[in-house]
């Protein structure tokens, strides 16, 4: 039976990868009907908002989405339309595996962590304002409601795919409130799953930690912002963002993507990797039920990178996009 996804490509080389993805997808026997929209900058000068309400209620219905890189101004210009997208539809929770690919050199082997980070509150809340000129104010918000409920979905996940560890990075000793609070509730959380290890770390030290020694770490849990640098950091470890995909998970509307940056340097010449992006769509499609083709696509990719003859340029080989993916559609079919 088919699925009706909704599909966003994304700016600069956001369609290069995701018309590889589909490809793919497709060669796997995975049927897809998709619906296609814009976002961002393209969006906000077309429509004059940066989501539209035909793409907004497309993933309501559909439950769930695939995205490409979306560019967002620094330091002026329109607000992030990935931030709008989860406060949206309450994606709470930021889930990234970050785990090493076999034939890829990277600075550690056997790494195998899941970041997972709570992703409506805290600083981007985007509440902020000028107290006086020179002076500008944030507000950092963190709430029982939201703390409790990105806990119990870490322990659960934990649960569910055998994970051993949960450990909550935090600045609670300088932020005693706001920290202090999201502590609190995993803490009590934690009560309720016993057989999974509970343990804290500082998010200073957790990011030299995982610097000198990633593999001590399963599952780390965090609150937003803290979570959106560990994650990058976390990436590092195994090659980069070009090879870590994400997810967005709510109570009812699922949206996985790349978590790299659009990349208008290299687009419309053929060199993009899209390798987030076929990894974003095997978390998809084990979500959606499509295990079997998720594990093939998966072992398709690692074959291809264990074979070492077939790397883009960010890398270190010379393969284009085009190269790239037909090599792991020949390992789908072979």
């Amino acid at each position: 039976m088919g699925h009706i996804i909704t599909l966003i490509p994304g700016d600069g080389i956001g369609p290069e990868v995701t018309k590889p993805t589909q490809e793919v997808i497709e060669a796997a026997g995975v049927e897809i009907e998709w619906e296609t929209f814009i976002a961002g900058a393209e969006a906000l000068e077309r429509d004059g908002k940066s989501l539209s309400d035909e793409l907004m209620d497309s993933i309501k219905r559909n439950k769930v989405a695939l995205k490409g890189p979306l560019t967002t101004p620094v330091g002026e210009g329109f607000s992030s339309a990935n931030v709008e997208l989860r406060k949206t539809l309450d994606l709470y929770a930021n889930l990234r595996p970050v785990k090493s690919v076999p034939g890829v050199k990277s600075r550690y082997e056997e790494v195998d962590l899941v970041v997972i980070r709570e992703n409506t509150e805290d600083l981007y809340s985007g509440i902020e304002h000028v107290v006086v000129p020179g002076v500008v104010e944030s507000l950092k918000i963190i709430t029982e409601k939201a703390s409790t409920r990105i806990a119990e979905f870490a322990f659960k996940l934990a649960r569910t795919e055998g994970r051993k560890k949960v450990t909550a990075v935090h600045k609670a000793n300088i932020m005693k409130l706001s920290d202090g609070l999201f502590l609190n509730c995993a803490r009590k959380v934690a009560k309720e799953f016993p057989k999974i290890q509970y343990s804290e770390v500082i998010v200073d030290n957790a990011c030299m930690q995982l610097v000198l020694n990633p593999l001590q770490y399963d599952m780390l849990l965090l609150e937003n912002l803290y979570g959106d640098i560990v994650s990058d950091v976390a990436a590092g470890l195994v090659g980069g963002l070009g090879l870590v995909p994400g997810a967005n998970i709510g109570g009812e509307c699922a949206v996985f993507e790349t978590v790299h940056g659009s990349a208008p340097d290299i687009k419309g010449k053929n060199k993009a990797n899209p390798t987030a992006m076929i990894l974003a769509a095997v978390m998809m499609l084990k979500h959606i039920g499509e295990r079997a083709a998720s594990e093939r696509i998966y072992f398709a990719l690692v074959n291809v990178f264990t074979k070492r003859k077939v790397f883009t340029a960010d890398l270190g080989g010379s393969a284009t996009t085009t190269s790239f993916t037909k090599a792991i559609i020949d390992e789908l079919q072979s």
